[in-house]
């Protein structure tokens, strides 16, 4: 496995995961009254293509939260969401949508599209689902990869705050765990040195490896205890 901005890349099987994406999240907040210009599926696309030319791949992973509303399909969600899953197809052979939270109600696009969505995937000792339940059997797994947290940290240097999504590397019950970042382009997550963790898999953190994802790469910031003394 290796990391490719905000993206988990399996090499042996050439599979691309990434997820939180939360198409819609614009048409959510215009319904609440906020304007906003519309960018975020041009932005998402751009940078996937970006990423789509550094690699093969036979298969594309959205782990959990393609869309945005929780309760309901938006007329944008639902029009973006076909498009997107179209455009995905032009670069790989499969697409497999897990479900998250967020994804109540994905199934008649599912069914549309005729893509696969699943609450989980497991490739040989890889278990790849959302993150916001543990109801599963890690049976002859080595590694849990979930999205759910958002991960992100905050660098200070005064008189500055610059926020960066993150990966985080650690363990749930004896199992690797890595803690993808969201690949939602108008958000950049949510502090893990606040401490609010929102994914049953994550406790205690203190001792999770960092890894922070900048525009010029992947950048080793060691554990959490080891950044929480620099603030």
């Amino acid at each position: 496995m290796k990391f490719i901005d905000l993206c988990l890349y399996l090499e042996e099987e050439k599979v691309l995961v990434f997820g939180d994406i939360h198409l819609g999240y614009e048409a959510s907040l215009h319904n609440k009254g906020s304007l906003i210009p519309k960018i975020q599926y041009s932005k998402t696309v751009s940078k996937l293509k970006k990423i789509f030319e550094t690699v093969k791949i036979n298969t594309i992973v959205i782990n959990g939260d393609l869309k945005h509303e929780f309760g309901t399909i938006l007329k944008d969600e639902w029009k973006e969401i076909c498009n997107f899953i179209d455009f995905l197809r032009l670069n790989c052979k499969r697409v497999i949508l897990i479900k998250g939270n967020h994804d109540n109600i994905l199934y008649p696009i599912a069914i549309r599209k005729n893509v696969e969505l699943c609450s989980f995937i497991k490739f040989k000792e890889i278990f790849i689902c959302h993150g916001d339940s543990v109801d599963f059997s890690f049976d002859k797994i080595k590694t849990i990869v979930i999205g759910h947290e958002h991960p992100a940290i905050t660098i200070k240097e005064y008189p500055r705050d610059e926020k960066y999504k993150c990966f985080l590397i650690g363990n749930y019950k004896k199992k690797e765990l890595i803690v993808m970042p969201s690949f939602n382009v108008l958000s950049e997550g949510t502090d893990i040195l606040q401490g609010d963790f929102l994914s049953p898999f994550i406790s205690k953190v203190e001792n999770f490896k960092v890894k922070v994802v900048g525009e010029k790469g992947i950048f080793d910031f060691g554990k959490v205890k080891d950044v929480r003394k620099l603030k």
